[in-house]
């Protein structure tokens, strides 16, 4: 089979979300895939993850994390929950659309350059590339104000990035609820299997609707409590001690009977 060129798996990268309306939200998805070096650098992110035997970091799992960062944006802010766009610039929830879709956006560019404080480096590359992507989608002082409250939404998605918006925490929250298999499927079957690989295979679907006491209810289905890892260790350390915690609620279950056994035996 014939390896797609250079030019081909970077033309393949193109960002879909609905937009509903937003027409700002619509001019930076446009802007965005025309840009051909911030596609350049989701294809670089993908190569480095595949050099370390890691998750999927292309474009792939950018435009999932996007995806899920706007679904749980509008079930927040269908419930009452007031994002710091709004409350804190009097601005609208369109304009915080804006913000998390375009941190979603940069999110794991620092991947191209490398694994280590890629988040650092994600934050430098969007200091210096989402100024220009939302030229002429805002005027001054409204873009910097943007751009900003985007830049803290990226850096709030490491380890410790203790995000102080609404905003933010979104990202943060969305990065770590790509954890289905698909993610982990080329890694695992190519034999590198860790425990993220192996929670991550576990784990068959993340479903994300509205709940009855909480805004946002998340339900992951799991073929092995392997699973439990990536919610507790992944999606758990990333949702607690933020704003989010209190609207959200996470059940986690074994479907079946028996669970599916994913290895004969582990060694070190």
């Amino acid at each position: 089979m014939t390896r797609p060129s250079l030019r081909e798996q970077v033309d393949a990268a193109r960002i879909r979300v609905p937009v509903r309306g937003n027409r700002r939200l619509g001019a930076l998805v446009d802007a965005v895939n025309e840009d051909e070096q911030l596609k350049a650098w989701w294809y670089m992110a993908g190569v480095n993850a595949n050099r370390l035997a890691m998750s999927d970091h292309s474009w792939v799992h950018i435009q999932i994390v996007t995806n899920i960062a706007l679904r749980v944006a509008r079930l927040l802010f269908r419930r009452g929950v007031v994002p710091g766009m709004v409350a804190e610039h009097g601005l609208e929830e369109r304009d915080a659309e804006v913000v998390i879709v375009a941190a979603a956006l940069f999110h794991d560019t620092g991947m191209s350059i490398h694994r280590i404080d890629h988040e650092a480096y994600s934050l430098f590359l969007t200091a210096d590339k989402l100024g220009s992507v939302l030229d002429g989608v805002y005027p001054e002082p409204v873009r910097s104000v943007v751009v900003a409250e985007a830049m803290h939404a990226v850096i709030s998605h490491r380890t410790r990035g203790n995000p102080f918006t609404i905003e933010g925490s979104i990202v943060r929250v969305a990065d770590a609820l790509d954890m289905a298999k698909g993610r982990s499927r080329v890694p695992w079957e190519a034999g590198h299997q860790n425990i993220h690989a192996l929670s991550n295979y576990a784990i068959d679907e993340v479903k994300i609707s509205a709940g009855d006491d909480k805004a946002v209810r998340v339900e992951i289905d799991m073929s092995n409590s392997a699973g439990l890892f990536q919610v507790d260790e992944g999606l758990g350390t990333k949702l607690r001690g933020t704003p989010l915690e209190e609207h959200f609620e996470v059940v986690a279950r074994i479907e079946g009977e028996h669970e599916r056994r994913l290895l004969e035996v582990f060694r070190l």
